[in-house]
């Protein structure tokens, strides 16, 4: 007999009583081959027959088991036909539904197609809506004092079931694959949860609350599975950390601050650093840097630094999410810590000459992150240990005032001296100039600096200068003491933006783009004027070869008259001319027309009056003693010492004594490269100004690559980068370039071979790549890795632990230029280096991708497969990612970098022959998700190939459900599916 309808044939079983594998013989022959079992719906048939009467029918459920066990209907179909059993009334329905869950709900899996393993993800959601719905129903149940007993039980077995289900983690994957896949089926279980909730709260007994309670927080800790992180409890020291403040305190004072709270971040985020101790490495880090700053002005940016800027950092950290903790009690906490390191608060205490601890905790305080009691508290314990210290105020000391005290006090300065700027300098030009002369005196002009660069002012602070400077070109009939003035006001608003720009870099100076309007004179006369480290001048510049009638006006009127006359003088013209006039006077002098004596009166009216005259001709001759030969230079130099010698006369203008002071500075800064090309010195009159910080660092006569191994071998001994070392190393990567830096440093790395060196080798060197970082990234990920991972002579330098750390080291960089470079913060000090081409990455990966790549070819010349790889029309599924998907642009160097270097990952995992490369490769990937936060879409990860993830779960540290779920983009459908199927048949 041929039997069509399924529900027939099943009723034909029951009354004849067939056994459940001659039923199965029979359902085969009766219904044709091609159509599959889940598709006939087959469980959902049985079990509708099976649950017909009060209780369930043993022959058809027989039936059912059967063909869970013979695998003719898929586990989401059965999972998906009992939650549409509804009438939990019937005990022992219920029961033998939770029966047929045991057979398989500890061990589901699915090796079909990917559509089919979200079908389970589906299924197993709806199946734990259920299993909550039956649960609460039980728990209302119970309220009934008659039913309480059965009740109880039937609550047991569905929580039974429940806790069995969530246990494994490989389910609440699928679950948390299913949430994001259909989030109403999401909303109803939270509903559920909701429901049962409330039923429980008249539960009175505990072993089954509990175990309730145990499920509810499981379900609802599915949705934030991945971002539980521990944290590092067994370390204390972190060098990152350490090395990154002292970095941008003694390299990017200037610098903003959301760069640098974002970079810490990364780091406390790729190190697991508990809080307390985060911010005690800040901390120590200021004050090691307090301690061993060069006099001068590198000590003020220090003060600057430690008491203005890390507060409004720690201001900015306080705002991240901390999770339950507050982050006050982690200072509060972290300062605990730190009054317990004596001798280092003894010393920066004997360096600043003030107890610094107090100050920083008032400072604290004042921007809300410790409470006043917790300050007191601090304050009193560090004056009980200052009783025991060595006497730290001596007699000569009584009288200088701490520095921190005085940056604290110049911060609100810089606001009044800017709303002061703000005002119309034609109306009290000689207001104006009592203020400025007294920001000139002592140390006054520095600390001021400072305090503007660390509260990110310096900036406007530059403006103001730049804009007096312009007002100074206007003259309207002016007497002799309204043209002093003006000339004061243009000479020290000169000397003060020399001196910030070569004290913090010129960048600070120059205006985003300025509109259509001209030029700043200064501006103009900085950059193509201006001697600075590593800028080469042209004296033939026509920047220097003004109108010829102004030269020779200046050069009759610095020849012939007795003093500098001041009316009606336009200053920033004869700033131009002055070079001009010098050349003019040293060819004079060269040919004998002018004695010495003449050259004497002359230098002394450059320098008498208006000292930005010096400046403008000492620039001009610094650049043209850079082009003449060993015997041509006497007369350049002399000029300059001539230059550089103050006039101790009676008829200077006022405040000639600190202009001077500056003036001194600037030349000496100037004069600083080429004296040192030429092998000559030149005594510079030394006026207080501390001598140029972090001048001169290589030893004369030791190949850099030495320089390199040792200074990095010394760092590694001590186990932290002191700021000197910071400034070898910035050095160095000038001179040797980025490939050079980066590939010697890692060969360093993987010399070593202990654990611990390895790692802490990697701390350290994160750090150093600081200096840089996107350009090393790009020299690390794009050159370096994909020849140590294609070239099987080296493989052997992979092996663990210095490969190991390789690959640590890797993804810290890779994380924190990508995440960095999105926002596009490059910093000051980075712009000025040479950027690394675009075209150097084109050649290694061409944009479309019909030519192969260098990159290919490499791959291809160790590689049987290698035509699969090269071919021109390499399928896209092999290489489709992502950042494809997201259309991330692949114009973009560190773009294309990443996504060749996972397409090489990717043909290494599934190459025939593994090797230390292959296991590289495998901690590579461990590190990027141990790393990851979960939710940050559009890391790296993104450009790895979705077929990637099928090869990585056959490597036995990588099969976990967790790491599938962190290494695929769940935000994508094409993502949840390759997951799914991934979790699906592990």
């Amino acid at each position: 007999m041929k039997v069509v309808n399924l529900k027939q044939a099943i009723l034909q079983a029951w009354k004849e009583r067939w056994s459940d594998y001659q039923w199965a013989i029979n359902m085969k022959r009766f219904f044709p081959r091609g159509a599959t079992w889940d598709i006939l719906n087959l469980a959902e048939a049985l079990l509708e027959q099976a649950m017909i009467g009060p209780s369930p029918n043993p022959l058809i459920l027989s039936y059912l088991k059967y063909a869970i066990s013979s695998q003719m209907v898929s586990y989401s179909t059965v999972l998906t036909a009992i939650s549409k059993f509804d009438d939990f009334s019937r005990d022992l329905c219920v029961q033998s539904l939770l029966e047929i869950m045991d057979m398989f709900c500890d061990r589901l899996s699915c090796h079909g197609k990917a559509e089919e393993c979200i079908g389970l993800c589906r299924a197993l959601m709806s199946a734990l809506n259920w299993l909550l719905r039956c649960a609460a129903f039980y728990a209302e149940k119970v309220k009934d004092t008659l039913e309480q007993a059965a009740a109880e039980s039937q609550l047991k077995m569905c929580l039974e079931r429940l806790g069995k289900m969530l246990g494994s983690t490989k389910n609440r994957a699928l679950i948390h694959i299913a949430k994001l896949e259909e989030t109403s089926s999401w909303s109803a279980v939270e509903q559920s949860l909701v429901k049962l909730g409330e039923n429980l709260n008249s539960l009175s007994n505990s072993p089954l609350r509990s175990r309730a309670d145990d499920c509810i927080s499981l379900i609802k800790s599915i949705p934030t599975m991945l971002s539980v992180h521990s944290e590092q409890l067994n370390k204390t020291g972190f060098p990152t950390v350490h090395a990154v403040v002292l970095l941008e305190g003694t390299m990017n004072l200037t610098g903003e601050t959301q760069p640098l709270v974002e970079q810490l971040m990364m780091v406390k985020r790729m190190q697991r650093i508990p809080s307390p101790l985060f911010v005690l490495e800040i901390w120590k880090a200021c004050f090691v840097g307090l301690i061993e700053s060069p006099e001068g002005t590198e000590e003020l940016k220090w003060t600057a630094f430690t008491f203005l800027k890390i507060p409004q950092v720690l201001v900015k950290l306080k705002k991240y999410p901390q999770g339950e903790k507050d982050f006050t009690e982690d200072v509060n906490c972290a300062f605990e810590f730190l009054l317990k390191l004596t001798p280092l608060l003894d010393k920066a205490d004997q360096r600043c000459n003030c107890n610094c601890m107090d100050l920083l905790l008032q400072e604290c305080s004042k921007q809300g992150l410790l409470s006043e009691a917790n300050m007191n508290n601090l304050i009193d314990k560090r004056a009980a240990d200052r009783q025991h210290a060595p006497h730290l105020k001596s007699a000569e000391n009584a009288n200088i005032q701490p520095n921190p005290g005085l940056i604290l006090r110049a911060e609100p300065t810089v606001t009044n001296i800017l709303k002061t700027m703000d005002a119309d300098h034609s109306k009290s030009p000689e207001g104006l100039l009592g203020v400025l002369g007294h920001m000139l005196s002592g140390k006054s002009l520095d600390l001021l600096l400072a305090a503007a660069a660390a509260t990110g002012k310096l900036k406007s602070f530059a403006r103001k200068f730049i804009k007096l400077n312009e007002f100074t070109k206007q003259i309207n009939g002016e007497g002799s003491k309204g043209a002093s003035v003006r000339a004061l006001l243009f000479d020290i608003s000169f000397l003060m933006l020399c001196h910030v720009a070569q004290t913090y870099g010129s960048e600070v100076i120059l205006s985003e783009s300025s509109p259509a309007g001209e030029v700043p004179f200064f501006e103009t006369w900085m950059l193509t004027c201006m001697p600075e480290e590593g800028k080469i001048l042209n004296p033939d510049h026509p920047c220097f070869r003004p109108d010829s009638t102004k030269v020779e006006s200046l050069v009759a009127l610095l020849n012939n008259s007795s003093e500098m006359k001041l009316v009606q003088m336009k200053w920033h013209e004869v700033c131009l001319s002055i070079s001009a006039a010098i050349l003019e006077i040293l060819n004079a002098w060269e040919n004998s027309v002018l004695t010495f004596e003449s050259i004497q009166k002359i230098t002394d009216n450059i320098k008498g009056k208006v000292c930005s005259m010096a400046v403008c001709a000492v620039a001009w001759l610094v650049a043209h003693v850079r082009m003449l030969g060993l015997d041509e230079r006497e007369k350049s130099l002399q000029m300059i010492r001539q230059l550089a010698t103050p006039l101790y006369g009676e008829n200077t203008l006022q405040f000639y004594n600190e202009r001077v002071v500056i003036m001194t500075s600037i030349l000496e800064h100037m004069c600083a490269d080429v004296l040192q090309q030429t092998a000559t010195q030149i005594k510079f009159p030394s006026m207080g100004m501390d001598t140029i910080p972090y001048w001169n660092l290589l030893p004369p006569k030791k190949p850099i690559k030495e320089v390199l191994t040792s200074v990095f071998t010394k760092v590694l001994e001590k186990g932290w980068v002191d700021s000197h070392s910071i400034h070898i190393f910035d050095t160095l990567l000038h001179m040797g370039g980025v490939y050079w830096f980066c590939n010697n440093l890692v060969k360093e790395l993987l010399k070593e071979t202990r654990k611990e060196h390895t790692l802490r080798a990697v701390e350290l060197l994160y750090a150093i790549f600081c200096l840089d970082m996107q350009q090393l990234t790009l020299t690390l990920l794009g050159h370096i890795l994909p020849n140590l991972l294609t070239d099987s002579s080296k493989w052997h330098t992979l092996m663990d632990p210095p490969g190991k750390a390789l690959a640590k080291l890797s993804v810290w960089c890779a994380l924190s230029s990508y995440s960095s470079h999105n926002k596009g913060q490059a910093s000051a000090r980075q712009k000025k280096r040479h950027r690394e081409d675009i075209e150097d990455y084109i050649s290694l990966f061409p944009l479309d991708d019909t030519q192969p790549s260098k990159l290919m070819r490499l791959l291809s010349s160790n590689e049987e497969d290698a035509n699969i790889l090269s071919s021109p029309n390499r399928s896209m599924s092999t290489s489709l990612s992502a950042s494809q998907l997201h259309a991330v642009s692949m114009r973009d160097p560190l773009n294309r970098v990443l996504a060749n270097l996972f397409l090489l990952i990717s043909s290494i995992l599934g190459a025939k022959t593994a090797g230390t490369h292959t296991q590289f490769v495998q901690w590579f990937m461990e590190e990027c998700v141990d790393c990851l936060e979960q939710g940050s879409r559009g890391s790296i990860l993104q450009f790895m190939p979705f077929t990637m993830v099928s090869e990585l779960v056959k490597v036995s540290t990588m099969s976990s459900p967790k790491i599938v779920l962190a290494i695929t983009d769940l935000s994508l459908p094409l993502g949840r599916r390759v997951a799914a199927k991934a979790i699906a048949a592990l």
